[in-house]
């Protein structure tokens, strides 16, 4: 009776972790590393574009002939595949905070390729960026909430998440139809918000479509299922991009490259941790300490993007600051 007893312990144990299994290792250390180049890669997109905008306009051309703004578009399309790598190997909350890498090399880019200025408070918001992403790192839940197609359908009729979802496309609505045609051109936050709020479709939905795939190949009932939540995913997450990559442009047309990726990331960042929280739940596997942790790293980051964008006007540096200094003394 007692070898009966805990037998039954031990599979409810295991049927209590399986909605919250670890990943291996090496399994993280790759997800992270994919995370970390596809960062690297996006942080260069909005530069490149915005590099071949600008040629394309002295040429008095579109910039859908223009090579450099190709170049972004391909580095664009193969971080997202990075990232969709990524988000199928480790949680969404682990990967979406590391775009925060992006920001401070694509800002480095710019002061190269667009000769966009990169002062002394830039650079120390670079690496501010860099400390407060190694935080985000360490503090990120490492086990999967959801890691099944049932589960994930279960998640995704969820009312709570059906209402959010339904609020998201409300806002865009109104801010495509209403507000971007009046006000996008001179108000930056306009396309940010759209772009920001069409994340929370298409990394739940990139997510979904890694544990969708994982049935498809099967021979069982669930495969059919399978295939078609892995369309319906897939149309969502077309759509988002195809929206997403319009109102970019647009953007890059009207405001400052380094602006808007700054600014682009802290609100996209919020709006897709927010809707990972409601529809995955990861953040159930974390404790006090860990969620202070990332509070404060996310925080760490935030303000590294915000000295390396809203003091970039100010002209001085280490030699000046020196110079006056002796003249105090």
């Amino acid at each position: 009776a007692g070898a009966g007893g805990m037998g039954t312990a031990a599979a409810a144990a295991a049927a209590a972790g399986e909605g919250a299994r670890s990943p291996s290792p090496a399994a993280v250390s790759l997800g992270l590393g994919v995370a970390v180049v596809s960062s690297l890669v996006n942080g260069s997109t909005f530069v490149l574009q915005k590099k071949g905008i600008v040629r394309a306009k002295r040429r008095g051309t579109s910039y859908l002939t223009d090579i450099v703004w190709w170049a972004g578009t391909i580095a664009m399309a193969v971080g997202q595949i990075g990232n969709f790598l990524a988000y199928t190997a480790v949680p969404t909350v682990l990967v979406t905070p590391l775009g925060a890498l992006g920001v401070p090399f694509g800002s480095i880019l710019a002061s190269y390729l667009l000769k966009e200025k990169l002062n002394i408070l830039g650079k120390l918001g670079c690496l501010l960026s860099c400390a407060g992403s190694v935080v985000l790192i360490i503090h990120s839940p490492k086990s999967e909430s959801v890691t099944t197609q049932a589960e994930l359908e279960e998640k995704l009729t969820n009312p709570v998440f059906v209402g959010y979802l339904c609020i998201v496309l409300l806002m865009l609505l109104l801010l495509i139809f209403w507000i971007a045609p009046a006000h996008g051109p001179t108000n930056i936050m306009v396309y940010i918000s759209i772009c920001s709020l069409l994340g929370s479709f298409t990394v739940p939905s990139t997510k979904g479509i890694g544990l969708a795939a994982q049935d498809i190949f099967h021979n069982n009932p669930s495969s059919r299922r399978a295939l078609c939540l892995c369309l319906v995913l897939l149309a969502v997450l077309g759509c988002s991009i195809i929206i997403q990559f319009r109102y970019i442009n647009k953007a890059l047309e009207c405001f400052d490259s380094s602006v808007f990726g700054a600014i682009y990331y802290v609100v996209f960042t919020t709006l897709v941790l927010l809707a990972s929280a409601i529809l995955f739940r990861e953040w159930s596997n974390v404790g006090l300490v860990d969620f202070l942790g990332m509070a404060c790293g996310f925080t760490t980051v935030s303000v590294g993007i915000v000295l390396i964008q809203v003091f970039k006007e100010f002209n001085f540096n280490l030699g000046e600051m020196n110079k006056s200094n002796m003249k105090t003394d």
